[in-house]
Formats: structure tokens, C-alpha cells, sequence
């Protein structure tokens, strides 16, 4: 027994000594809890806060200013006073508002007669956040009629006809089907696209650094492009293909509607492609060696992918520091246009600024690329020599 005890704390001993030599574990073993920590604890909300919503004022009088009063003290809601509802519907299109609040010319003196309307709008991409801003915005004007009947005196009958009674009108944009469905499944082809260009390929290329299989091109006249391009168009054709059986899914699996062109989705996800694609090669050329290219690849794309893109939280509900580390991802503005593609249609505004940014972090990538891939080959030719 005392040689089983021995032999165990030697192994033990051998065991930790590895761990502590090997900064990937600890990486993997405490570094990333902490990050998933901080992110879920303090980075990530499904509050509502200050969700930007268009309010019309068609009827300038104090009593309708008294309505939208409740909307301008709260903590949920930022109202953005605007003169038409052709302004109002241009930011909803854009997505820089969350809804429309349109209050009728005649709103004073339907309110005086007990009939009084309001129309509410929502932005429906997100069903959850869409519901929470009706609620409140509901609330809020419903209010109204309660100052109303209190300064008249109509509340103290139990049979006397409400007084000043608001009607909220609501209709949502975007999601007709009112379901997270039609929120989540354009954002997986964000995220299956990431696995695949990112993940997959720095996976493939890291193993080809150790197994040596990349140590033959030392010895021949090919050229770091060269070596990119034919790395590159396999995985491009694996990623459009997966980007196809998405396209499929979400038409006939999910019923997802696309009001948007097919032609910008296909092109928005090669430029989307060719950026996670280099951002793997990067990955693999620095680090040479699968395990750590893996959960390099894992920590830096197809995580942050998922958490800090849009994807599962809204971005204008988080921290600053996060706020600002999100919009340095790409994946962030491909979720941005992936989606409003599928539900909102043709935005050529934000079609533009997304896939100039798109443009820019691939034509970047693919230049770090071949630069890491000329050292690695210079590095690998000396030592074969």
C-alpha cells in the first residue's frame, strides 16, 4: 500500500509540474472562467435600457406632451421627438430605433371625448425586447388616462364611463410571426460561418505545421500567396457550402422570410468568409501547434461570435468596455447586416458602411496573413537547413 501512495504523489507531482509548464491549460482553466465570468456577470443584460423609440408628435398641445411625459422619465425608454412619420420609419429601417410612437392631431380632443389612439410600432428582429418595450410603452400612456379622470373627478363612481381613455394600436415590424426564430437562426449562419472559416481552418493548418507536411514547400520556388490562395479557396467552398444549407434551412426548415437580395446576402457572406478564413490562417501561423490553435481560435472568433456580436444580447445594453470590444469584431457587423437583410430588406446605408468595414478587415487580415506565413517559411527553410 505505502508503494501505491508513493507511486500516486510522484505521478501527481509529475502531473501539476506539466500543468504549471503548459500556459494553455491554465489559460484554458482559469483564464477563460474568469472572462465567461466577467462577461455573463457584468457584460451581458436582458434589461432593456435606453431603447431608442421614435415618438411623432403629430398633435403639438400640452395634453399630448403630457402623454409621452412618462416616456421621457423612464430608464427604459430614450425618446427621439421627431416631426414625420417618413423620418420615423427611415430609423427604423436603419435599426437606430426600436420603435415608433405616433401620436394623431386630433389626439387632444379624442382624449377630452374618451376615444383617444395612439399608434405603437416595434421593431420585432428581437421578440423578447420587442415585448418588453410594448409593455412599457403602454404603460406609460395609459397613464395619461389616469391624470385625466383624476383632474376631472370620474373616479369616484364605479359606474360612471371612463374618462379620457388612451388606445394603444400596435403593429411590429419585421417579425409579422412575433417568435425568436426568425431573430436567432440568421445569426447562426454568422456563427457556423465563423466555425467554419476560423475555427476549421486554423484547426486543419496547425496540424499540417506538426505532422510537417508544410516543410516540402521549403525546399520549392512557391510563394506565401500561393500557399494562402490554395489554403483559402478549399475552405471558402466548405463555408458556402454551409452558408447554402443555412439559406436552405432558414427557407424551408424555420419558414424565415428574406426581404432582402440574395445577391447581397451571398456577397456580404463571401467577404464575411474570406475575413474569418485569414483571421484561422493568422492563428495557425503564429501558433504552430493544434491544441493551442484550436482554443486560440475558439477564445478569439467563434466565442466572442456568439456573446459579444449581437447575437444572443443587444449591444446597446451592455457596458462601454464591452460595447467597444464588440464593435471591434467583424462578426459584429456581419450579424448587423445578416439580419436586416433576412428581415428588415435592402438598407443600402447600413449595406454600405457594414460591408466597407467587412472590406477592410479582409483586405487587412489576408495582409497579415501572408505576412505571418513569409516569416513562418523563412523560419522553417533555416531550419531545414
Amino acid at each position: 500500500m505505502s508503494g501505491f501512495w508513493s507511486r500516486l504523489i510522484s505521478l501527481t507531482r509529475k502531473e501539476f509540474r506539466q500543468l504549471l509548464r503548459d500556459r494553455s491549460n491554465l489559460a484554458i482553466g482559469i483564464l477563460l472562467p474568469m472572462v465567461l465570468i466577467l462577461i455573463f456577470g457584468y457584460g451581458m443584460s436582458l434589461d432593456v435600457k435606453n431603447a431608442p423609440v421614435a415618438v411623432v408628435m403629430e398633435d403639438a398641445s400640452p395634453t399630448a406632451h403630457e402623454a409621452i411625459a412618462g416616456l421621457q422619465l423612464s430608464p427604459t425608454i430614450a425618446p427621439v421627438l421627431l416631426g414625420s412619420m417618413h423620418d420615423a420609419e427611415e430609423l427604423m429601417r436603419e435599426r437606430k430605433v426600436d420603435g415608433i410612437v405616433r401620436i394623431p392631431s386630433d389626439f387632444s380632443r379624442a382624449l377630452a371625448a374618451g376615444n383617444a389612439r395612439v399608434q405603437l410600432i416595434v421593431h420585432g428582429a428581437d421578440a423578447g425586447r420587442a415585448t418588453i418595450i410594448q409593455a412599457y410603452v403602454s404603460g406609460a400612456l395609459a397613464q395619461t388616462a389616469v391624470r385625466q379622470a383624476d383632474r376631472r373627478g370620474s373616479t369616484s363612481g364605479a359606474d360612471a364611463p371612463p374618462v379620457g381613455s388612451v388606445t394603444v394600436e400596435q403593429r411590429m415590424w419585421f417579425n409579422a410571426a412575433n417568435t425568436s426564430t426568425w431573430y436567432l437562426v440568421p445569426g447562426l449562419i454568422v456563427l457556423i460561418m465563423t466555425l467554419v472559416g476560423a475555427f476549421l481552418t486554423a484547426l486543419v493548418m496547425a496540424r499540417e505545421w506538426e505532422r510537417g507536411t508544410l516543410e516540402a514547400l521549403f525546399v520549392t520556388p512557391v510563394r506565401p500567396v500561393e500557399i494562402l490562395l490554395a489554403k483559402i479557396i478549399p475552405y471558402f467552398g466548405v463555408g458556402m457550402l454551409g452558408l447554402a444549407l443555412c439559406l436552405l434551412a432558414a427557407r424551408f426548415l424555420f419558414a424565415v422570410p428574406m426581404y432582402g437580395s440574395l445577391v447581397v446576402v451571398v456577397f456580404s457572406s463571401m467577404l464575411y468568409l474570406i475575413v474569418a478564413v485569414s483571421l484561422g490562417l493568422v492563428i495557425s501561423s503564429v501558433t504552430r501547434n493544434q491544441f493551442l490553435a484550436s482554443q486560440i481560435a475558439l477564445i478569439a472568433t467563434f466565442m466572442p461570435s456568439m456573446m459579444l456580436s449581437g447575437f444572443l444580447f443587444d449591444l446597446r445594453n451592455v457596458p462601454t468596455a464591452v460595447r467597444v470590444i464588440g464593435h471591434a469584431l467583424p462578426a459584429t457587423y456581419f450579424m448587423d447586416l445578416i439580419k436586416t437583410l433576412f428581415l428588415a430588406g435592402d438598407v443600402w446605408p447600413l449595406i454600405w458602411r457594414n460591408c466597407a468595414i467587412l472590406l477592410c478587415y479582409a483586405v487587412g487580415l489576408l495582409l497579415i496573413a501572408r505576412a505571418v506565413t513569409r516569416k513562418s517559411l523563412d523560419r522553417g527553410a533555416k531550419e531545414t537547413r
